[in-house]
């Protein structure tokens, strides 16, 4: 369990990167879900003790992280969104470096997990070739690879699928399904399908605050029975949850009380309406206080 308690971060520019945090997370798969600048790398960055927050508390399976950083790192593994490597390194010199780092140092056993590693990742292949010289998708399956090091129990992963195929998303998905049995896996990003086909538990972040946190089915819950599918554009744009084309023809998802028109059809909640919900309140509720604080400042 991983528990968060009135966690906050302020940059030195006065940014209020996170805001009052308060989580409790179980095992298994855990979803980070916001659009980006909500604060969720900031989040993980303190999670995985590179962020030194300015008060609140976090604690996993009952150690005090912020007290005992070096204690969590022994059993995290964390992929950050963006990581640089040392440019002339092969991967599996670079594995193996990080293995060491991660105090793995009996040969046979290092060599016994990297090779699985490579073989999860699909870059057995290239494991002499120098990660500089990979493709993006290669990249974020090697740093993959390197956050799997030492079988951790926390595993912390910021936009893991960023660069990846549709192949390797599928791979990846598969991988972690495979290994959230026995850890807590917090997936941070803001494609909706990556968390809805992975994760029982989804917290919803914007704007540096939680939104809400829960199984997906009660995040939904709220929104059953009153999501529209109509090819009409609706005469309120305010109440679109949004707005795509399928087989050349637009298709809009909308919240409403009652038909809002002739050839609307009732449709299933899904995790991304109540998604774009949460972003349109929290969009319509900062336009109206900014409009008041223009409003106070002209008075």
């Amino acid at each position: 369990m991983l528990n968060i308690k009135q966690l906050s971060v302020t940059y030195a520019d006065g940014t209020k990167a996170l805001q009052d945090i308060n989580l409790q997370l179980p095992a298994g798969m855990v979803g980070l879900l916001g659009p980006n600048g909500a604060g969720k790398s900031t989040l993980m960055r303190s999670l995985a003790t590179l962020q030194q927050p300015d008060s609140g508390q976090i604690s996993f399976d009952g150690l005090d992280v912020i007290a005992k950083p070096d204690s969590l790192r022994q059993q995290l593994g964390y992929l950050p969104q963006y990581f640089g490597v040392y440019p002339h390194m092969s991967c599996i010199a670079l594995l193996r470096h990080m293995a060491v780092l991660k105090g793995i140092h009996n040969k046979t056993e290092q060599q016994q997990q990297i090779d699985r590693l490579l073989e999860l990742t699909n870059l057995s292949s290239v494991a002499k070739k120098p990660v500089a010289s990979f493709s993006g998708g290669m990249r974020q399956r090697f740093g993959i690879a390197q956050a799997l090091l030492g079988d951790p129990k926390l595993l912390i992963m910021d936009e893991p699928t960023a660069g990846l195929d549709p192949a390797e998303r599928e791979r990846l998905h598969a991988l972690l399904v495979s290994i959230s049995q026995q850890k807590l896996i917090l997936l941070s990003t803001h494609i909706v399908e990556d968390i809805e086909n992975l994760c029982p538990y989804v917290a919803l972040i914007n704007q540096g605050r939680i939104v809400e946190s829960g199984a997906v089915q009660s995040l939904i819950a709220p929104l059953q029975g009153r999501v529209w599918q109509t090819a009409s554009a609706p005469d309120n744009t305010g109440k679109i949850l949004s707005a795509s084309y399928r087989y050349g023809l637009p298709v809009y998802r909308q919240l409403s009380e009652r038909q809002p028109c002739a050839d609307a059809v009732a449709v299933n909640a899904t995790l991304q309406d109540r998604y774009f919900f949460e972003l349109n309140q929290t969009a319509r509720n900062t336009a109206g206080q900014n409009g008041k604080a223009v409003a106070d400042a002209a008075a």
